[in-house]
């Protein structure tokens, strides 16, 4: 139903989705060896998020009939100094994730793939949100400057908000 090209490039993407997963666990991990609790919560949803969007293209290429191939990812960078690193990593990689996105739905409107463009569709709108999730939380870092405990407690009421 798709073509091959298609099937490589999205299993490729399941990689890159549970390697943003495995990086925002890392995260995770570094905010919380920061006795940071709300923003080791924050990045442990992320890594959920990032898993599960993984587990949407698996199951696109199961309805569409096409191999599900996982590819090996690699180890995440867990060498940040600050918090406002880690945070630049993340948008960093939602930038990556973004054009990924973006280079799925051009090969999929080159190739008149109107079934995968209409199922990317859901991933577009996700990476605007992401994105300016990230942008946000980089931009209070850098107000929070020195103040990890505010940007803490930042994070635990904006995801009191979300809620």
């Amino acid at each position: 139903m798709i073509s091959e090209a298609m099937i490589k490039q999205i299993n490729a993407q399941i990689a890159n989705e549970f390697g943003a997963a495995h990086k925002y666990l890392a995260i995770a991990c570094f905010f919380d060896d920061l006795a940071l609790p709300a923003l080791t919560a924050f990045f442990e949803k992320q890594s959920d998020e990032e898993r599960e969007h993984a587990g949407k293209f698996i199951k696109y290429l199961r309805d569409v009939n096409a191999r599900v191939t996982l590819h090996q990812i690699t180890k995440p960078e867990a060498s940040w100094q600050t918090p406002l690193d880690a945070i630049q990593t993340a948008l960093d990689s939602e930038l990556t994730v973004t054009k990924q996105i973006n280079d799925l739905v051009d090969l999929a409107i080159k190739e008149n793939d109107h079934a995968t463009r209409g199922f990317l569709n859901w991933f577009v709108s996700e990476q605007v949100e992401e994105v300016s999730t990230m942008t946000t939380l980089r931009d209070a870092a850098k107000l929070a400057g020195q103040d990890y405990l505010r940007l803490n407690a930042y994070v635990r009421h904006w995801n009191t908000e979300a809620e």
